[in-house]
């Protein structure tokens, strides 16, 4: 798994079939020490999950292991949401301290 940030979504009104019904994000990995990579990737959404939430990633084969997912063409499925992230005894992420300054609507 990789941990990565929502940064959008993606809406595809032409695709297979069995894609139907699957909620694409736009994803952006991040490297150990908190920092966004250049790298992106579309995933699929089984948790829900918002933009700009820290989320886990699962890839490759992995990614179709849920029942409703195993005959869908993923490469990449968000599998979870993060509350926090520690390093030794540094914290590098915390959902509840993010959320404490984003604006509300």
């Amino acid at each position: 798994m990789k941990i990565a940030q929502v940064r959008g979504t993606v809406v595809s009104t032409h695709k297979s079939p069995n894609m139907t019904g699957v909620k694409l994000l736009l994803v952006q990995f991040i490297d150990e020490s908190g920092q966004l990579l250049p790298k992106y990737e579309v995933a699929a959404d089984m948790v829900g999950a918002g933009i700009n939430e820290w989320v886990l990633v699962s890839r490759g084969s992995a990614a179709r292991i849920e029942n409703r997912y195993e005959e869908r063409p993923l490469d990449a499925t968000i599998v979870g949401i993060i509350d926090t992230v520690s390093i030794g005894n540094r914290s590098l992420y915390s959902k509840r301290e993010t959320e404490r300054f984003e604006p509300t609507s």
